[in-house]
């Protein structure tokens, strides 16, 4: 069988190449990792203007050919043939940021002097262009030795120029490799190039340059991005509540359609109390789910997410982290998966290590239903001066009590069993843009259907497998059915062990199915009670909160906030744990402390409300 020819995109972390790559290959990928390294492998079909498959592999963002992490090495190996069964490639595409030229160069020329076939693709000038910056891509394609492809990946433009001149650059020589520059002559040479290429500064650079003496002060930056974190979190109740308790309203009214439809069953139940409280129960948090993100893709898309991660450095360095780790433990609060695998970019293994305990430490978007429904139901929704809302509030009190944690955490990692000191911090920042409407919507789009499915799969399969345990065997006559079924067997059991924290046995049994996935532990508590009610009760239709106010007191309520500020993510961060850590030992000790720490403050907090008298 006839080995397909080979090319590879290399270039600076952000430069655009997943999407060229996406672009030129279409649906024809495989994703997997590097054998023996968690590294992922990226690698599609591109087919040539002469209908020709070339297999094109989309390498880690890298700054250079002298690692500093796992992406780096695994790039370099690559480029160079070194990599174990992974010919090098015949052909480099280089793909360079336009809009932040003379930095991207500095790799460029790195890469071009090895002398094999490369072609630069100028991605992005339509972002350099609205920037005011203009370039020459002949100029650039002169002063570099190599042909220039000017490219906008996510509007297909210069695809098929670039296409042609891969398959003209493989057909070329390859040059006698280049004299070795040192990082500084790269530098100095790079400003030459981007000289050459007519490379103009406007006043909307300058502008750049001003926001950034604003937002990126030592004092005065910090602050700025507090206050914003603060208004995010305002807006994630202030601006869902009527969406909300639209989405509840439409959830009770097709819980009554089906008790009219249908006569007193067990199937009946099986749907109103199992299917639709439980699933109906997480749904309704949807407007707060898409609001939080909506900030968070603002944050990526205007370039204000890079500059957090520069402010963040300071206080990381003083935990022993470096604003590397900022990127993952980010990546944390919307899921701690994506966040764990993050880390990769990290070159130091115990920074590294250190950032995987304690990313489970951020409130990931599942914890924010489990927050809004106790928040909804036990904190009344007024202002407390200048008209901050105390909802709000205490949700930006919950996300930081996290933060706090894990740099706490961290501090104590890095001076016992990660013990070392943080490492250097290099970051590119991009960019200042205004975010594009249709960018958002889409990502705000895939949020919202991730968490729609984990509502139809995860928590609907959680959720009917409790209502089955609750429903057998049968209560007898005048027995409570949650205490004769199979699940309040076992929540009595574990409701000894959590008695002492305030936790009653409704508790104690939502606590066991929450380790699927955090916001189950709201469909169980809403299942619990709805099959607590008796036949056809209006208690079984009402909404999950006033339930929890009549049945929980306020101790128990914020004992219960603190418990999932600490608790262990779902079992799926737990085995993505151990695949990024190679074996069950940190897992267990990230279970083992997570819990312990679940406990301990869930205990103080309840027995410190109690003392106050709340």
């Amino acid at each position: 069988m006839t080995r397909l020819r080979s090319a590879a995109l290399v270039g600076n972390p952000n430069a655009g190449k997943s999407a060229l790559f996406n672009a030129l290959t279409g649906a024809r990928q495989k994703i997997a990792n590097y054998p023996g390294v968690t590294v992922e492998r990226k690698a599609g079909r591109l087919i040539l203007p002469s209908g020709e498959p070339v297999e094109l592999t989309d390498l880690p963002g890298s700054y250079g050919l002298n690692p500093t992490s796992p992406d780096e090495e695994v790039t370099r190996k690559v480029i160079l043939g070194e990599f174990p069964g992974e010919p090098a490639p015949e052909v480099l595409v280089i793909v360079l940021d336009a809009s932040n030229l003379e930095q991207h160069l500095v790799f460029a020329q790195e890469v071009i002097a090895l002398g094999r076939p490369t072609v630069v693709a100028l991605n992005m000038v339509d972002l350099a262009a609205r920037d005011g910056l203009v370039l020459d891509a002949a100029a650039l394609a002169e002063a570099l030795g190599v042909p220039v492809v000017e490219t906008v990946a996510v509007r297909r433009k210069g695809l098929s120029e670039l296409s042609a001149a891969i398959a003209a650059a493989e057909a070329r020589k390859a040059d006698p490799p280049r004299p070795h520059l040192d990082q500084t002559e790269r530098r100095m040479s790079a400003h030459a190039i981007a000289d050459a290429a007519i490379l103009s500064e406007t006043a909307r650079h300058r502008l750049h340059t001003r926001l950034d003496r604003v937002l990126l002060h030592p004092w005065g930056g910090p602050a700025i991005l507090f206050a914003f974190l603060f208004v995010m979190f305002q807006a994630v109740f202030a601006g869902a509540t009527p969406f909300a308790d639209a989405l509840e309203a439409g959830v009770g009214l097709l819980d009554g359609a089906v008790r009219s439809a249908l006569p007193a069953s067990i199937a009946r139940d099986f749907i109103t109390d199992g299917v639709i409280a439980g699933v109906g129960s997480v749904v309704v948090f949807l407007p707060q789910i898409v609001i939080l993100f909506a900030f968070i893709l603002a944050m990526e898309a205007s370039g204000y997410m890079a500059r957090a991660a520069f402010l963040m450095d300071r206080l990381m360095a003083r935990v022993g982290l470096s604003g590397r780790s900022f990127i993952p433990l980010l990546s944390s609060f919307a899921c701690a998966i994506p966040g764990i695998m993050a880390t990769r970019s990290i070159a130091d293994p115990k920074d590294r290590l250190t950032t995987i305990l304690v990313a489970p430490l951020m409130t990931c978007s599942a914890r924010l239903p489990v927050y809004a429904v106790i928040i909804g139901a036990f904190i009344p929704a007024r202002t407390v001066g200048f008209g901050i809302g105390l909802q709000g509030l205490v949700l930006f009190t919950l996300y930081l009590a996290g933060i706090v944690g894990a740099m706490v955490v961290a501090l104590l990692l890095r001076r016992s069993v990660t013990r070392g000191t943080a490492s250097g911090f290099i970051m590119e920042l991009p960019k200042y843009q205004l975010p594009r409407f249709s960018d958002l919507a889409i990502g705000l789009w895939q949020r919202a259907w991730i968490f729609l499915r984990r509502a139809g799969t995860i928590i609907f399969t959680v959720t009917v497998g409790l209502w089955l345990l609750l429903n057998v065997p049968r209560a007898a006559p005048g027995q409570d059915q949650v205490d004769a079924s199979i699940a309040g067997h076992l929540a009595n059991g574990l409701a000894v062990v959590v008695q002492p924290i305030g936790f009653n046995r409704d508790i104690a049994l939502a606590l066991i199915p929450a380790m699927a996935a955090r916001e189950v532990a709201v469909a169980s508590l809403a299942t619990t009670y709805a099959v607590s009610a008796a036949g056809d009760d209006a208690a079984t239709a009402q909404a999950l909160g006033p339930q929890l106010a009549s049945h929980w007191s306020l101790p128990t309520a914020l004992a219960f906030l603190a418990w999932f500020v600490f608790a262990p993510q779902c079992m799926s961060t737990i085995a993505v744990t151990r695949r990024e850590t190679n074996g069950w030992k940190w897992p267990a000790f990230m279970l083992l402390y997570l819990f312990g720490l679940a406990y301990l403050f869930a205990g103080i907090t309840y027995w410190g409300a109690v003392a106050l008298g709340l």
